[in-house]
């Protein structure tokens, strides 16, 4: 390849990562292996240009950035949850989305199947269970089954038990995506036919109001393993600019830490679960703030908070640096 084609195939590119500047270490890791990369191209076939020597000063730029990222700050905990998880929601926000489309879609499918096949739900809730919500909602109990263990039995098992969902479902995503797809769906069927069940049985409301005090940040949380799923596949299908190698440990990386930001997440869920969704016949107003609240919070921290965060970050951007 000439120079000037090789050149003209990349400067783009190289005025990009000189320009738009980053701090994020997986992103500066990854500008470094392309430099370096066509810096040894230019060394094998143009040892003595410019351009060569242009590459090696940006090299040692990115060589130089990585080291002093290398020093994490006093506040890096802090810092994972004030700014890099919701940056992380807001760089994904595609993948989120398709994962809550998936999981919405599916969960109509699961209650128009419950809904003309009477069969479906115990198909879908197993029979053990369908049964046994019979027996309590005939002792006018419906919801007995969240009172059957003691709260820390519960919250322990409810807890890992989510926690090994969200990892299995991100984890699904190396299948090119149709492990996370297969599992949004799974579930999505699962909670549209249970809701159905409680809906056609006249308690569709109560059950809103009681079931959905842990589950609204249960369900939230397991969508939002479903892009980080998501986030993994696209790394393989959708490489872009990056070697697949390289895309995929992207990909990798920051599907995790999403799926580890969720964690906190699932021990609230729990905890609701284990020690509050129990008291089933608490008043309608506290009921109400709960399942608010938490609605509220996970709109906040998963679109309103990453928006504000990335427009703020853009506007703070100096308009020079000095190298």
């Amino acid at each position: 390849m000439k120079e000037s084609i090789f050149v003209k195939q990349n400067y783009s590119k190289w005025v990009r990562f000189e320009q738009d500047l980053t701090e994020d270490p997986d992103e500066l890791a990854a500008r470094f292996i392309s430099v370096t990369d066509d810096l040894a191209y230019a060394k094998t076939f143009f040892p003595k240009s410019n351009t060569t020597a242009y590459l090696n000063g940006l090299a040692a730029h990115f060589h130089q950035s990585i080291y002093v990222n290398k020093k994490e700050k006093s506040g890096r905990f802090k810092s994972f949850w004030i700014t890099e998880l919701p940056l992380l929601f807001k760089k994904h926000e595609k993948q989120l989305l398709y994962s809550f489309l998936f999981f919405v879609v599916f969960c109509f499918i699961g209650a128009l199947s419950a809904k003309f096949d009477d069969s479906f739900v115990r198909l879908i809730l197993g029979d053990g269970y369908v049964n046994m919500t019979n027996e309590n909602i005939s002792k006018g109990d419906p919801f007995g089954v969240y009172k059957k263990e003691g709260e820390f039995a519960m919250f322990f098992y409810i807890a890992s038990n989510n926690i090994f969902v969200s990892f299995y479902t991100y984890v699904s995503g190396i299948f090119a995506s149709v492990g996370t797809v297969y599992n949004l769906v799974k579930n999505g069927i699962m909670l549209g036919s249970f809701q159905y069940y409680f809906f056609s049985k006249g308690l569709g409301w109560q059950s809103v109001l009681v079931i959905w005090i842990h589950g609204t940040l249960e369900i939230s949380a397991i969508v939002i393993a479903g892009g980080a799923g998501l986030v993994l596949g696209n790394s393989i299908l959708f490489p872009k600019t990056y070697k697949r190698i390289v895309s995929v440990t992207r990909g990798a990386k920051e599907g995790l830490k999403i799926v580890i930001g969720l964690v906190p997440i699932f021990v609230c869920a729990a905890f609701l679960e284990g020690f509050i969704t129990r008291h089933t016949e608490m008043p309608l107003l506290l009921s109400l703030s709960i399942l608010l609240a938490s609605l509220s919070f996970m709109v906040w921290y998963v679109i309103i908070y990453p928006n504000y965060l990335s427009q703020k970050l853009k506007n703070d951007k100096p308009g020079e640096t000095e190298h």
